[in-house]
């Protein structure tokens, strides 16, 4: 008997190990709660996520600027990467536009600024490939720091403005493969601006498979919602383009020649100089992925019933991209559209994503070649149909009847992408909206409160409730927001406005600090001149509702000695009833 607790500590270890690693690969927890008669939707989610992604995949590689077959490698990887490792069941992780604009942006960005080969194709996937794994490394030292809560900063006023832009640049971006015209230059007015120029030279083949592939993709789901309208779009434009000879007789650009297998596993080097020039924006990409990922997992997640861990999406989104630029691919993140036919399929678990992962090797192994005829027309086609339901949204429009302050933070998020650049846009957003947090906290509510009728020892702000009564002789102000560092001398100020706005001046000014649970040095060495200035004009102070933390820090400052023990209350109505008990009156 004397050995059974090691025997059973020794069956405890492994089911412990379990556990951790459960914590990071969470596929060896629940799919031992797999159920059968899961299988049937999940294949079903997984063939119809196929046929959204596979096309999607190859359209977002040229809104990067790499070849199509990049698209589909990064798909192998972060198809299988997150089924194991992601914590939503719905949540279809890969290439999407946003991603792929900012990898475009930010890689043109350093590499003009860092290498003499600022035009060679490989110079610029090289870089590409260094992004995708600093942008890795910024998740993973993220997930290692638990830093899941750090999306609460980047407010969704900014992300639906910045998304919005975003639909906008990339949508532009695409209208020169439409018309089979030259890539204009600049932001994206001025390349609205170049196209418009070009129409006179547009290769009308092309526009007229470009409009067709549009109208087909518009209408299909309309026949029918099952309908894989952008598999059924993409291999029929193969088809028709092979049959007339589209690149060769009328001068259409197609893909061309992919490669065909399975990607291998390459690292290519580029200067140090390089890699810290894509710390920064490799940053903003990480906020704006990983925002949009978690919305998106968090809104199913609700739905459905279950929780998303919100650190363990951060490695989850760490070792899809890290392993996506060692194998050719492209910047992984959650897509909204794709989660939503997923999840409108009927997928109950990641299964579905492994599905759609053994197609998509299906599709590198042996459909390939088919491609090579493929019109860019309808690779533009297919991302123009995949961002204009964010146009539709009309998210701006309702944001101006529901905040207008805010709507300003989107509308400059959206004005720079589509004025300036898409990490630039994204980084003045968010600064504006950090500013406008900072201003609000620096000018907090101050209350003056006063008795409510009917309910003994209660008190309530008197502006918004003038049924309330003021106490004679009696000043009490309730501070509604911390007191700290950068709104104390605004507190300052705004007592003594209160206090001489009382006619007749006050006997005793209560402070209701209810709101605050820690205080800076700042703000106690300004509650300590309130103190002194309030007593030298003949007041008598109280402090309300001090919370441990703040009392516990008060003999380290000496504002306890200066106030004394007798006039730190608990309530409001402490301080009136010794107010009223030594009224001489």
């Amino acid at each position: 008997m004397a050995d059974v607790p090691t025997v059973g500590t020794a069956v405890g270890r492994p089911s412990a190990v379990r556990e951790r690693v459960g914590g990071y690969v969470p596929i060896l927890s629940w799919s031992r709660q797999y159920q059968r008669d899961w299988w049937g939707r999940d294949a079903v989610a997984g063939l119809t996520l196929w046929g959204l992604v596979v096309p999607e995949a190859m359209a977002y590689a040229g809104i990067a600027g790499l070849p199509p077959q990049a698209g589909l490698y990064t798909l192998v990887v972060s198809m299988l990467v997150y089924a194991l490792m992601g914590t939503s069941r719905h949540l279809s992780v890969g290439p999407t536009s946003a991603t792929a604009a900012l990898l475009a942006s930010s890689v043109s960005t350093a590499v003009i600024t860092t290498t003499a080969d600022a035009d060679d194709p490989g110079t610029y996937a090289a870089s590409a490939a260094a992004f995708v794994l600093v942008t890795g490394l910024v998740f993973l030292v993220a997930g290692l720091l638990r830093l899941g809560f750090i999306t609460q900063f980047l407010s969704k006023p900014v992300m639906d403005g910045f998304v919005v832009g975003l639909a906008v640049f990339v949508a532009v971006g695409q209208l020169n493969k439409l018309f089979g015209v030259p890539k204009p230059d600049g932001n994206t007015v001025q390349k609205l601006i170049g196209v418009i120029r070009e129409i006179p030279d547009a290769n009308w083949a092309a526009v007229a498979v470009g409009t067709g592939a549009l109208v087909l993709l518009f209408w299909l789901p309309r026949v029918s919602p099952r309908l894989p309208a952008g598999l059924l779009v993409l291999f029929g434009s193969i088809l028709v383009s092979g049959w007339l000879d589209l690149g060769g007789t009328h001068g259409v650009q197609v893909v061309g020649t992919l490669p065909q297998g399975l990607p291998s596993l390459t690292f290519t080097a580029v200067p140090v100089e390089t890699y810290l020039a894509m710390i920064l924006p490799a940053i903003g990409v990480f906020l704006v992925a990983y925002s949009e990922s978690l919305g998106v997992a968090h809104e199913f997640a609700d739905k459905h019933g279950y929780e998303v861990d919100a650190n363990q999406e951060l490695n989850a989104h760490a070792g899809a991209n890290i392993i996506s630029s060692l194998f050719g691919g492209m910047l992984a993140a959650g897509s909204m559209s794709a989660s939503a036919v997923k999840e409108g399929a009927g997928a109950q678990t990641q299964v579905a994503n492994l599905v759609t992962w053994v197609a998509t090797l299906i599709t590198l192994l042996f459909l390939t070649p088919l491609f090579a005829t493929l019109p860019e027309a309808v690779l533009g086609a297919l991302i123009i149909h995949a961002v204009w339901h964010i146009l539709a949204s009309r998210k701006l429009r309702t944001l101006r009847h529901e905040s207008k302050t805010e709507f300003w933070f989107g509308l400059l998020a959206m004005l720079g992408v589509l004025l300036i650049d898409v990490l630039e846009g994204m980084i003045i957003g968010l600064v504006s909206s950090l500013v406008f947090m900072i201003y609000r906290s620096s000018r907090p509510y101050l209350a003056t409160v006063g008795r409510i009728p009917c309910a003994p020892g209660a008190y309530s702000d008197l502006e918004r409730h003038p049924e309330n009564a003021p106490v004679p002789g009696v000043l009490i102000l309730q501070l509604h927001a911390p007191l700290y560092y950068a709104n104390a001398l605004t507190v300052r100020d705004q007592v003594r406005e209160r206090v001489d706005a009382t006619q007749p001046p006050p006997r005793v000014l209560v402070l209701d600090l209810g709101a605050q649970d820690t205080i800076d040095l700042t703000a106690t060495n300004v509650l300590v001149a309130i103190i002194r200035e309030m007593r030298a004009r003949g007041i008598e102070v109280y402090l309300s509702d001090i919370h441990a933390p703040v009392l516990a820090f008060g003999p380290f400052t000496g504002v306890l000695d200066i106030i004394g023990d007798d006039h730190v209350v608990p309530a409001i109505d402490l301080a009136v009833q010794r107010t009223e008990s030594t009224d001489p009156r």
